[in-house]
């Protein structure tokens, strides 16, 4: 995605006060940025602390800020900076974080996102951007740089089908129809999880992608909550760890709204890290959300195991 990452930044660098910062990453990618902004295009170094702190005061002066490096170095190793400098000043600071969940899944357990937005989470004001594929991202950039809050944008490889046109972005969008379960996913893993309902002829589960947290009650459609709500059957597919994540967040939203369920399921990547390395498709399939694992548990939420 970074490629059309960059295009929507130059489209928005027009603006004299926007500032970009990059934790020494973005080689081949992003150079037409570094032409446009001239000296507004600062590279921090191998520094990501020092790069979210330098961001907070940039900020501070009013300046439109945005922050570019590999997720695991934003939200693990500058949490810190992150919820003290940013987001208990509230400052505007715009993260743009690429490799969320196995996305270097080649560079071994250090370099997994897995618990980011579990973890953001629990802050103050900052809000998430999960966008499903290439299409979401003028989108997000647009109302990211907008908003006059801090934002973390989780950026990952576009995973769609040929088959599959997204609607225009959106915190929820309905894609597959069907009386079976309830089924939704987050972020580009949607993709796979669209690519593997298709297939199924047993079953037409219906299919919803969120690309905002975290879960506002509010912001859930009126549709979601009645099919929920019908059927009784819902299954979950995320690319993070269990706790904290959007399982979690629904579940939580379950219980308040006095929403009860039939069954229930959930996949979701592995907490514990491991001394295996190798491409996203493989780390998903060996923590139980390849293809196969997708089609059992809509089969298992729907009684049909087997």
């Amino acid at each position: 995605m970074r490629q059309v990452v960059c295009e929507a930044l130059v489209a928005r660098a027009e603006n004299p006060d926007m500032v970009f910062l990059t934790g020494d990453l973005g080689f081949m990618a992003l150079e037409p940025l570094q032409v446009k902004l001239g000296e507004r295009f600062i590279n921090c170094g191998v520094a990501e602390q020092n790069m979210l702190t330098v961001a907070a005061a940039l900020a501070k002066e009013k300046l439109e800020v945005w922050v570019y490096t590999i997720a695991p170095f934003c939200y693990a190793r500058a949490f810190e900076q992150i919820r003290n400098d940013v987001c208990m000043h509230g400052l505007p600071v715009k993260m743009l974080c690429n490799g969320g969940g196995y996305g270097y899944g080649v560079m071994g357990s250090t370099h997994h996102a897995l618990e980011d937005y579990g973890i953001l989470s629990t802050l103050h004001g900052l809000q998430i951007f999960t966008p499903a594929a290439l299409t979401d991202i003028p989108a997000v950039i647009s109302l990211a740089g907008n908003l006059d809050r801090p934002c973390y944008i989780r950026l990952g490889r576009d995973e769609r089908p040929k088959t599959l046109s997204l609607p225009a972005f959106a915190t929820w969008r309905h894609l597959m129809s069907g009386d079976g379960p309830i089924v939704i996913s987050l972020g580009p893993i949607s993709g796979p999880v669209y690519q593997a309902l298709s297939e199924m002829r047993d079953i037409a589960a219906q299919l919803w992608i969120i690309s905002e947290l975290p879960v506002v009650a509010e912001h859930i459609p009126s549709d979601l909550k009645r099919a929920i709500s019908s059927s009784g059957r819902l299954c979950i597919i995320e690319e993070h760890v269990k706790h904290g994540g959007l399982g979690s967040m629904m579940s939580q939203w379950l219980v308040e709204a006095g929403i009860g369920l039939t069954a229930f399921r959930h996949l979701y990547a592995g907490s514990r890290h491991t001394v295996l390395a190798g491409s996203q498709g493989y780390l998903r399939l060996q923590n139980g959300m390849g293809h196969t694992s997708i089609q059992d548990a809509v089969r298992a939420v729907s009684g049909r195991e087997g």
